[in-house]
């Protein structure tokens, strides 16, 4: 079994305002999802806001969640920057402060061509001080790990896998072939409906959202696919599908993230406070959401 693998959850960052962090909130966030028998976490991806958090901010989060997580599961940190230095610096303060590997997208801003992708990450990676896992995220970055960018980079001893988050089923069902080259690479999808299609395609697990507020649900649902319980597992997957429902509140962009942590501070474990130039939902979303939570029965607080 891949080092990496099971459900992950790309942790949102609980913040109390303007590049502050709610450490109460994290606090408990993190016992949450370690209870509910997440095989990981993911912190400072998409979901965390990284791109939108100050690099003292990003550290401080790095370090209190190495520190809450003891050991107890992997820890894996985005260090996905425009900067090049900017992410070898995040990535050798992960490592001092006891993450298990970094999380790495394309470069955001300016599109990078393939040739020079491949020699931005064989540079990265020799400067790296912890395994790195690839993030193909094209709807934020532009750009794609194409395949056979991928082959070439699978000569990379340092690089242990890739989290797909394009949606593009094929796509990944390619990527999961590389595993031919290199057998200890984690595959893992990002958008959770596909959970268990993804793992059907020899995928190694996912890194879902979702888990931030029903951990149990998503590794149940990963461990009914891995031990082959299709009625269990077609049971679960569709409360998976029911929670989706949460994403469809709101207009934005932005509202899969405002969603998933307006549910959580339904359900007090931490505070909904975006970072700029995001808000959070207001009375008329948040008491949507909190409807679609009462109607898969998750008890949610009141006000």
């Amino acid at each position: 079994m891949s080092k990496f693998h099971g459900i992950i959850p790309p942790l949102v960052t609980p913040l109390l305002g303007n590049d502050q962090l709610d450490h109460a909130g994290l606090e408990r966030l993190l016992e949450h999802v370690i209870e509910g028998g997440v095989h990981g976490l993911f912190i400072l991806g998409s979901t965390g806001e990284a791109p939108s958090l100050s690099y003292r901010l990003r550290r401080e989060l790095v370090d209190a969640v190495c520190k809450q997580t003891a050991g107890r599961v992997p820890v894996l940190v985005g260090v996905t920057d425009t900067a090049f230095v900017e992410s070898v610096a995040l990535a050798k303060h992960s490592a001092d402060a006891g993450a298990d590997a970094v999380v790495l997208t394309t470069p955001y801003y300016f599109p990078a061509g393939q040739t020079e992708l491949t020699s931005y990450v064989q540079n990265i990676v020799a400067e790296m001080p912890l395994p790195l896992m690839l993030y193909n995220m094209p709807q934020l970055t532009k750009i794609w790990f194409e395949i056979e960018t991928l082959k070439k980079l699978s000569d990379l001893p340092g690089i242990v896998g890739l989290k797909d988050s394009s949606g593009d089923l094929d796509y990944y069902a390619q990527a999961t072939k590389l595993k031919a080259l290199r057998p200890d690479w984690s595959i893992l999808i990002g958008p959770e409906a596909l959970l268990p299609q993804s793992l059907a395609l020899s995928g190694d697990g996912g890194v879902n959202g979702g888990a931030n507020v029903l951990p149990r649900l998503f590794v149940d649902c990963y461990d009914a696919v891995v031990a082959g319980d299709s009625v269990k597992q077609a049971e679960l997957h569709q409360r998976i599908v029911d929670f989706q429902r949460i994403y469809e509140v709101g207009k934005y962009g932005s509202k899969y993230i405002k969603a998933t942590k307006c549910c959580l501070s339904l359900l007090q474990i931490c505070d909904d406070c975006m970072a700029q130039p995001f808000h959070k939902f207001h009375a008329p979303e948040r008491e949507k959401i909190a409807t679609i939570l009462q109607e898969l029965e998750i008890p949610v607080a009141q006000g």
